[in-house]
């Protein structure tokens, strides 16, 4: 480890985080237009690095993945960005054209997503709304927003941010979060899984290191442990695991277990953290068609399957019906999907040891796919079961049956369960058909209000929260620095809001043709993060370039290869 350059690049950021702080908004622009651009230029070069790291082929469809989730969730949060702070700079509220509602119970809410026309057109019947705080309300909500451009004269910070190693736009996103959100400089300290980005990165962001901004460091726990202790490390983020971020809070072994256990911290500065856990889907009783099942079959095979299941929030837990004819249907059709999705290697490392350890119980099934799948049947929710509290990482999925022949009777059961039973606070999802929601509107209103998570989907998987740059992506607020769980704080968010308690995206049941057919009256085609979708591959990389240069002129090649997922 060599802690001279470690010393070094940190004083340099010392040096020059009150110069980025006291940095003009429009200054602050030129850099992201830089950001942009060069985005553009390194996109390929990006997301072919995770294809060829992660053992994907760059014409199948699965290597959408690479690109939705690099360059273009990346792209995209720049642009949102780029948009508030040109509305900051007019003198103008960051969230004037927003729409501010207050729902039943008095918590405000701000739609964040659809924008504009351009954006309707791309996610057809797609909302995704930030809830607020208690105490938040339409008429106090721009007291909460882009409070760090409310300073007069704003003091840097050097942050560090441990770079998680899975999702490759979380590293940018982190940094550029506590860069234009808080007025902070940052270390980076690369994943040893994913470092294979850094060179990509640090081309993309020459402009921040030449200033001196940024700074990047790799290597291993040495390294990370090294940073978090220095004297120099004012604010701390971390992407990554509860057992991790307990070690740097409260240190290791015995004496760390006793800190822990009396709740005194051996860090005396701020962390914020994004730690994953285990994530619920709850299916709500219904008038399912035939087709209904084997969509959404290939919904819940996407949420477990996409990334290989390394993703923070991957469906862990599918919370079925006990008392519905639909649920054997559905769980049929959901291990038939999972069985034939194309085959890809595990590559986070753990995942072979985590998916053996859950083919211990006496109900797991190992899938005939290929490659190591399994799902665990039926799984008792009156005991704690290790499927509740450790999170898998890998392509596990486990099953739990809930009474209640009623969707509302079942939906507040099935809260319960997710909120009491399952460790972490991250992402739950909701699958329940239009005319249930229509005559339940109120049982499944108060569910989502219930439901103690930080990214909630309704018919849509919640990593469109991730995903959508206005989203505030962090657990449930709450949690207490030795019952961390999901973590604490949130990032992308940006609209810049200070008071927020859930983002939650909708989206439609069914897809575009069939939607006309059923009265759904949408356009919205196969999501292309699905598994399932047979041209994600070139829909995902001609997003990319649309959101990067805005050039209208892709916007048709973009819906003819939708329409054809």
């Amino acid at each position: 480890m060599d802690t001279r350059h470690l010393d070094k690049s940190l004083t340099i950021l010392q040096s020059n985080k009150d110069r980025w702080a006291m940095l003009s908004i429009s200054e602050k622009i030129d850099f992201l237009d830089h950001a942009i651009d060069r985005t553009v230029d390194h996109a390929e070069e990006w997301a072919m690095a995770g294809i060829e790291a992660k053992g994907l082929d760059s014409k199948s469809p699965l290597s959408s993945e690479e690109w939705m989730g690099g360059p273009y969730a990346f792209l995209n949060w720049l642009q949102y960005m780029k948009i508030t702070l040109k509305t900051l700079d007019s003198g103008k509220s960051a969230i004037g054209k927003l729409k501010i509602s207050e729902r039943p119970d008095g918590q405000t809410v701000a739609r964040v997503y659809p924008n504009n026309f351009l954006e309707k057109l791309i996610l057809d019947n797609y909302n995704i709304d930030v809830w607020m705080k208690e105490g938040v309300t339409p008429g106090n909500i721009e007291d909460t927003v882009a409070l760090f451009y409310k300073q007069e004269n704003p003091k840097g910070k050097v942050s560090l941010i441990l770079g998680a190693g899975n999702v490759s736009s979380i590293v940018p996103l982190d940094i550029f979060y506590k860069l234009y959100a808080e007025g902070e400089v940052v270390m980076i300290k690369m994943n040893p899984i994913n470092d294979y980005l850094g060179p990509i990165f640090e081309k993309i962001f020459v402009p921040f290191i030449e200033n001196r901004f940024i700074q990047f460091a790799y290597g291993g726990g040495d390294v990370g442990a090294y940073l978090t202790r220095h004297d120099l490390v004012e604010t701390i983020h971390i992407t990554g695991s509860a057992r991790t971020h307990d070690a740097i809070v409260f240190g290791v072994g015995e004496e760390g277990q006793k800190r822990k256990t009396e709740n005194r911290p051996a860090l005396n500065k701020p962390i914020s953290s994004e730690l994953g856990g285990i994530s619920p889907t709850i299916v709500v009783p219904g008038p399912w068609t035939k087709a209904d099942f084997k969509f959404q079959a290939e919904h819940i095979a996407t949420q477990k399957l996409q990334n290989a299941g390394h993703n923070c929030i991957a469906a862990q837990v599918l919370v079925m019906p006990e008392e519905w004819e639909g649920t054997e249907k559905l769980l049929q059709e959901v291990e038939n999907t999972i069985t034939a999705a194309e085959s890809r290697p595990a590559y986070y490392p753990g995942a072979e040891d985590r998916q053996k350890d859950a083919r211990e119980h006496a109900n797991a099934k190992i899938l005939n796919s290929g490659v190591d799948r399994t799902i665990i049947y039926d799984v008792d929710t009156h005991i704690d079961e290790p499927c509740f509290r450790d999170e898998y990482f890998s392509p596990v999925l486990t099953t739990v049956s809930i009474p209640g022949s009623e969707p509302a009777t079942f939906l507040r059961e099935a809260v319960k369960f997710a909120n009491e039973k399952l460790d972490g606070t991250l992402g739950a999802n909701i699958i329940i058909h239009p005319k249930t929601i229509k005559a339940n509107k109120e049982a499944l209103d108060l569910a989502i209000a219930d439901l103690k998570y930080g990214g909630i989907g309704v018919n849509t998987w919640c990593a469109l929260a991730f995903l959508a740059g206005g989203g505030a992506w962090g657990a449930y607020p709450g949690h207490t620095l030795n019952d961390i769980q999901s973590g604490k704080g949130v990032v992308h968010n940006a609209f810049l809001f200070d008071q927020t308690q859930k983002t939650v995206a909708t989206g439609p049941f069914r897809n575009f043709p069939r939607s006309i057919l059923s009265g759904d009256l949408h356009m919205a085609p196969r999501p292309p993060w699905f598994v399932t979708n047979k041209t994600a591959h070139i829909t995902g990389k001609r997003l990319t370039y649309f959101i990067g240069t805005g050039n209208l002129l892709r916007l048709p090649g973009i819906f003819t290869a939708a329409l054809r997922g």
